[in-house]
């Protein structure tokens, strides 16, 4: 069978191509941007985590710490994972219990079926090795005082301008895949089009009837 590991770090290589095609123009150092994004650039990289964690037979389960670990590993790939999850089960006899198994424990977790990606490995790691990509942001470290702030003729920004933000936007962004490229819209809802149209070609108000609860009034304060 396949094996996944090398298939996810494939895919993670490419993925570090089109991060690097779609960075922000590095400073030659000879002037500084008033644009924080060209002076510190952030850097989006894919990086693969992976887990390893022992199994015996489906009626047994797993250890409490492997179960516990698999949950949070689980949570973490539907909060940031990038494409599917893999599960490498260790070639033999039981290596399709294994993956069914898992394959089952993802599924209700909320993992759809259609991102689990299954396989086997040799050797004599007898562990199911769970893994995915997720994308990482980060930016070079703040500190560059190789200018004197006091001489300010020129009226150019320093080295370090912008720097302590483009490191809190990658701290703070939910998804880094945002920084390389938008997500694709949502398709429209056609029922609510419908029910718009409808009450303009009537000629009646097209938004919205707001409940009580949603209404709300302009307060009196200093009008006297």
């Amino acid at each position: 069978m396949t094996n996944l590991k090398d298939i996810l770090r494939t895919a993670s290589i490419a993925a570090v191509l089109l991060a690097g095609s779609c960075a922000a123009p590095m400073n030659d150092g000879a002037s500084f941007s008033n644009d924080p994004a060209v002076n510190h650039p952030i850097s989006v990289e894919p990086h693969f985590s992976s887990i390893k964690v022992s199994f015996s037979a489906a009626d047994a389960g797993l250890l409490p710490d492997d179960a516990g670990r698999f949950e949070t590993f689980v949570t973490d790939y539907l909060s940031r994972g990038s494409g599917a999850i893999s599960i490498s089960a260790p070639q033999g006899a039981e290596s399709t219990t294994a993956i069914v198994y898992f394959g089952q424990r993802l599924f209700e977790m909320g993992v759809p079926r259609s991102r689990i990606l299954v396989g086997t490995h040799d050797g004599a790691d007898q562990r199911v090795e769970l893994g995915f990509i997720a994308y990482e942001a980060s930016t070079k470290p703040c500190g560059d005082w190789s200018e004197s702030l006091g001489n300010t003729e020129a009226n150019k920004p320093s080295p370090n301008f912008g720097c302590a933000v483009q490191h809190n936007i990658a701290a703070q962004v939910a998804d880094p895949r945002d920084l390389i490229e938008m997500r694709p819209s949502d398709s429209s809802d056609a029922n609510r089009r419908a029910v718009v149209l409808d009450a303009y070609e009537k000629g009646k108000p097209t938004a919205a009837e707001k409940s009580k609860d949603q209404a709300s009034t302009i307060s009196d304060v200093g009008k006297n």
